[in-house]
């Protein structure tokens, strides 16, 4: 055999060899999040949808559970969730890409969009929006919202039922995680572009990248595939009703896993905006003294097994879900979960991490 075929043959040796010892660990992967999911969800329960994607490709999808109980409908890997504060990762990435346009700078003050805010002589900036260190109260840690939840708001009249509020800390001086931050970025997406928010995402960022199942909420609309939301106290009720205006550019996004790991895909490879840009949503921001505070613009920054990790979760009435990138490993993973009872963070934080483990 000449030494150029004999190479030939060894390096197709070599390559089934890796491949078959892939395959190997995908399938040892799959029994072990089968073993953690099936013991988390019950069959006659409310469920979830789990997706493990690793350099882009799916090694594990599954669904647990029942989409809606009323009609004893199975959970399908399709399925349609509120995805809660995972919506702030859109909301942060639009307002990139109107700066990555020339049409905003992070160090704009908020008045410049709101004239008659009342910063009390502070200085807020859109940064300090995006990273939950600009010290205004979050309007979900207000009493009255209960008052509110059931009406639809225009987005200036629920930064009006707020702004009063006295702010918790001056600028850049804490973090602390913050709903009304992004109900104002959102607000800010509205004046420069000329349209809601909801157009915005839809034609910027769903169309544009092909995530066809995801929209923002509604409760009149027709959506395929919608899971039910539910809550549990004696036993399961479904979700409170809240108007979509409220949680609005903090919390109103509808997807599933599939458009999920298309969104993670299209920021790796800088489909939005360039990645000096999107770098920008992946820093570890610090105070003004100095000190990190592990968040970036829409996701927090973190380790799982000694890797980095850029995750976010999300919450609302009768939903949780938890989405975690591993940059180091290109793994991705997310959860979605239609009762707020079952919450989807650790074990998906868990399985990161045994896929770390396994393409070590």
């Amino acid at each position: 055999m000449k030494l150029t075929s004999f190479l030939n043959y060894l390096l197709i040796t070599l390559i089934i060899l890796a491949s078959g010892h892939q395959s190997t660990n995908a399938q040892t992967l799959e029994a072990k999040i089968d073993s953690l999911l099936y013991t988390k969800y019950e069959t006659m329960a409310p469920g979830a949808v789990f997706l493990v994607a690793k350099n882009g490709n799916i090694i594990y999808r599954k669904a647990f559970g029942k989409s809606n109980l009323e009609l004893n409908t199975r959970m399908q890997p399709e399925n349609v969730f509120e995805i809660g504060s995972m919506t702030k990762q859109f909301t942060a990435i639009a307002i990139l890409m109107l700066m990555e346009k020339g049409k905003l700078s992070l160090d704009d003050d908020i008045t410049k969009y709101i004239p008659d805010y009342p910063t009390n002589g502070k200085t807020i900036t859109i940064h300090h929006l995006l990273n939950h260190t600009s010290g205004i109260k979050s309007f979900t840690r207000i009493k009255a919202l209960k008052d509110i939840a059931r009406k639809d708001l225009t987005p200036i009249e629920l930064i009006d039922f707020f702004k009063n509020e006295p702010m918790d800390f001056n600028p850049g001086e804490q973090y602390k995680y913050n709903n009304s931050g992004y109900i104002i970025l959102g607000y800010i997406i509205e004046s420069i572009s000329k349209q809601s928010y909801a157009s915005f995402i839809e034609e910027h960022i769903f169309k544009k990248l092909g995530m066809n199942a995801s929209l923002f909420a509604s409760h009149n609309k027709v959506v395929k595939n919608r899971a039910y939301g539910y809550h549990k106290k004696e036993e399961y009720i479904n979700a409170k009703y809240i108007s979509f205006t409220l949680p609005y550019a903090a919390g109103s996004l509808l997807s599933n896993v599939d458009d999920m790991l298309t969104w993670q895909e299209a920021l790796n490879h800088n489909l939005l905006v360039s990645k000096n840009t999107v770098d920008k949503a992946f820093t570890n921001y610090t105070l003004n003294n100095g000190n990190p505070i592990n968040y970036g613009y829409g996701w927090h920054i973190k380790e799982i097994n000694g890797t980095l990790s850029r995750e976010h979760g999300g919450s609302i009435f009768g939903f949780k879900s938890m989405g975690v990138y591993l940059p180091l490993e290109d793994i991705y993973v997310i959860g979605l979960n239609n009762c707020d009872c079952n919450s989807p963070t650790k074990i998906t934080r868990e399985i990161a991490g045994l896929a770390v483990d396994t393409f070590k």
